[in-house]
Order: structure tokens, then C-alpha cells, then sequence
């Protein structure tokens, strides 16, 4: 028997088609009209769609802050499984033959990291990392100066705007990521402290290729645990932020060993170690 001068089946194939395509076009038809009723209306039935764009607004802004506070607390207490930069990186890595595609990552808690490694980043990165609140703006004030007369910009991001970036957001210098960098800085000095900063900061900070964190960069680079790193090691390590791709804990370079012999100074500046509940930075002479 045919139809339409078709096989049975053929006609079965073109019947189940257009009942599939009908279901979809009813389901996003009764979508649509779900959505037409919630725009207000006048006692006209006049749409009044200023009115609903400021409600659009002010629930996604409530959305947006709820979702953004929430996962700040979660984080102030669980693990960071996953940053945005280990998604892009694992991405680029795929599509590059000359690349592995790993991701090494091992969350360790608060006491299992160096203090040496603690102190190391305070020294390369960041020396006002105890006393600000999330931003040097002394060291923005130089970048900013910097930057005007030189081709090669100066950054002068601190740990804790690293830290938020790292986590919350993706690599880029456009206005707008820098204001939700601004936001979620602010979000996470006034929920964590600074040792769940650092925290944070070295089991998510990129070491290398696939690298990220203290514990995976001491077993990959040094066979060790991130509490057994050492002065120099530590150094090292340190010395390659905040681009290890383009310096190399493995293959330190001139540049990279001048920087682990500054850090080394520095940490015997500090006294070999970092308080954080009586701040010991140093004070630089007046005028510096």
C-alpha cells in the first residue's frame, strides 16, 4: 500500500516529523504567551512596557547580587573546584597539537601550605597585602603614571583583586571586567579573611601549563608537598607570577632568577615570615 505514492514508511517518517515540529511550535507558542502575560497592562489593555523593564531590571539586579553573595559564602568555607581560567586554558590547549591538555589541581587547606610560599607571593606580588582592603591605590597611582609614558604597561593588581579574577571571572582588560573585578573584591575582603584569601589565592593561582595551585606546582615541579617547599623553591615560584606561561618554573630564565633572588630579600626583609594577625609589613623610609 502506498500514500501519496510513498512507502508506508516513508509516510510514518513524514508523519512523526510534522507531529514533532507542531509539539515544539506549541511549546515555545505557550512559552510565548506565558511570557506576554506578565507584561502589565492599562485598564485599556495598553502594554506598559517601562514598567515592566524597571521590574526586568530590579529582579535581575536582585538575582545577580543573591547569586554573587551566595557564591562568595559558599567559597568562604568549601573548595574551589573549578576557575573559569582552567576552562579557557583546557580549551586553547585542545586546539594547540603542540600542547598537552592536562589540568593539575589539588586543594589543600590553610596549614598545608608553605609559609615560605605565603610569604614568597606577599614579597612578588603584593607587600601591602595586610594592611589594604583590597586595593593598593599608592601602587595604582604609580601603574597609572607608568603606563602614560611606557608601551610595556604596569599592573597593579593585588592579591586579593587576583584572587577574585581567578575565581569569579575570566582574563581580559575590558571596563567591564574590570568593574566586576572591582565588585567581587570588595565582596571578598569584607566576607573572607585574609588567610582564606591566600587560601584561595595559591590553590587556584596558574604555575604553569595545566598548573594550578601550590600543591600540584610542588608535586609537578619539585616532587614534594606544598608544605614542604622551601625559601629558594618558594622564590621560584613566585618569581614566575603572574605569568608562568611566558616564565618558566622549569626552565628559569636570566629575568626569572633575577626576580627569585629580589624575593629571597625580600622575605629576609619581612623576617622570614608573615603574620596575619599583627601585621609585620615593613614601614619603607618617609618619602618612598
Amino acid at each position: 500500500m502506498q500514500i501519496c505514492g510513498k512507502p508506508k514508511s516513508a509516510a510514518n517518517e513524514t508523519f512523526y516529523f510534522c507531529r514533532k515540529t507542531c509539539s515544539q511550535v506549541n511549546f515555545f507558542a505557550r512559552l510565548l504567551r506565558r511570557w506576554y502575560r506578565t507584561i502589565p497592562q492599562d485598564e485599556n489593555g495598553k502594554l506598559l512596557w517601562g514598567k515592566y523593564i524597571r521590574r526586568l531590571v530590579i529582579r535581575l539586579t536582585l538575582w545577580f547580587f543573591g547569586i554573587t553573595i551566595g557564591l562568595t559564602l559558599f567559597y568562604a568555607v568549601v573548595p574551589v573546584p573549578l576557575t573559569p581560567l582552567m576552562v579557557i586554558r583546557t580549551w586553547q590547549q585542545a586546539w594547540d597539537s603542540e600542547r598537552d591538555v592536562r589540568v593539575r589541581h589539588n586543594w589543600v587547606p590553610f596549614r598545608e601550605l608553605s609559609p615560605h610560599l605565603q610569604l614568597a607571593v606577599v614579597c612578588s606580588e603584593d607587600q601591602y597585602f595586610l594592611e589594604h582592603e583590597g586595593f593598593d591605590f599608592n601602587a595604582i597611582e604609580k601603574a597609572y603614571s607608568y603606563n602614560k609614558t611606557h608601551k610595556r604597561k604596569r599592573g597593579a593588581s593585588t592579591i586579593s583583586q587576583q584572587t577574585a579574577k581567578n575565581v569569579f571571572l575570566w582574563p581580559g582588560r575590558s571596563w567591564m571586567r574590570k568593574g566586576l573585578e572591582v565588585y567581587f573584591t570588595f565582596l571578598i575582603e569584607t566576607i573572607w579573611s585574609k588567610q582564606r584569601i591566600m587560601t584561595v589565592y595559591l590553590n587556584s593561582i596558574e604555575f604553569g601549563d595545566g598548573i594550578y595551585g601550590a600543591e600540584a606546582a610542588a608535586n609537578h615541579f619539585f616532587g614534594k608537598h606544598a608544605k614542604d617547599l622551601n625559601r629558594q623553591e618558594s622564590a621560584l615560584l613566585a618569581a614566575v607570577l603572574p605569568n608562568p606561561i611566558v616564565r618558566k618554573v622549569e626552565k628559569p630564565n636570566a629575568e626569572v632568577r633575577e626576580r627569585q633572588q629580589f624575593v629571597l630579600s625580600q622575605m629576609r626583609m619581612w623576617g622570614g615570615k608573615i603574620d596575619y594577625e599583627e601585621p609585620n609589613t615593613p614601614k619603607k623610609p618617609e618619602g618612598k
